[in-house]
């Protein structure tokens, strides 16, 4: 995105910002620090928009403040957001490529900005600080599996007893392994376990229509075709 049409679009969203966050966004300004001991303990001024500072600053004309209050009566902060949104989407398709020099009008009645709001969270904002990027599903270990040595031995005993939870099945794996395996293997272990249930189930429901190669405890089967 570059030449006129980029200026232009990227001027929009700052004139309506700076007139929302002036006028209608407070925030604190801090008004002492005292040192107690070795902590400093900070004191704020209330809470206040800009324009509500320069109106009651003894420095500031009256000319000047009347001017403010001109511009604060004539100004909606509503009005002021769905320009922005406008904007940023104006913004966003320009970087994507897409040949769009005049953003979307605004809405008079703001019915559609208002109806819009409960939903936007669903899309995430324009800005690419406020939404994180997709990561791709990873498919690969970061580490070796400490597991696998034993992990016949491991579905073996599992097989034994299906009701078995991970740290029941962890501690018999430390009998007959000890000092092996470390208690922050744990996860790893019940995580290998979640799946073992999983296919089993699959296996349990779905009957002939799932091939799978996992060991499953005979009784367990034969229970289900009954």
């Amino acid at each position: 995105m570059e030449g006129h049409d980029a200026i232009v679009a990227l001027s929009r969203p700052y004139a309506a910002t700076r007139l929302f966050v002036n006028f209608f966004q407070p925030s604190f300004k801090i008004k002492e620090k005292v040192r107690v001991g070795a902590r400093i303990q900070k004191r704020y001024h209330d809470p206040e928009t800009p324009c509500q500072r320069l109106l009651s600053s003894p420095v500031i004309s009256e000319q000047t403040k009347l001017r403010l209050r001109e511009v604060a009566a004539r100004l909606d902060p509503l009005q002021l957001l769905g320009e922005i949104r406008r904007t940023q989407h104006h913004v966003a398709k320009l970087a994507q490529g897409n040949q769009i020099h005049t953003p979307a009008g605004a809405d008079d009645d703001l019915s559609g900005f208002l109806a819009g709001l409960a939903t936007a969270w669903h899309v995430g904002e324009v800005r690419p600080t406020h939404a994180a990027r997709p990561q791709p599903a990873r498919h690969w270990r970061t580490r070796p599996d400490p597991f696998a040595p034993v992990s016949s031995e491991l579905r073996r005993i599992w097989d034994a007893d299906l009701d078995q939870a991970g740290l029941e099945l962890f501690e018999a794996l430390c009998r007959a392994h000890p000092g092996e395996f470390h208690s922050g293997q744990l996860r790893t272990l019940q995580r290998r376990l979640r799946r073992w249930r999983a296919e089993l189930t699959q296996r349990l429901v779905f009957g002939s229509f799932v091939d799978s190669q996992q060991p499953v405890a005979g009784n367990i089967i034969n229970e289900a075709g009954r």
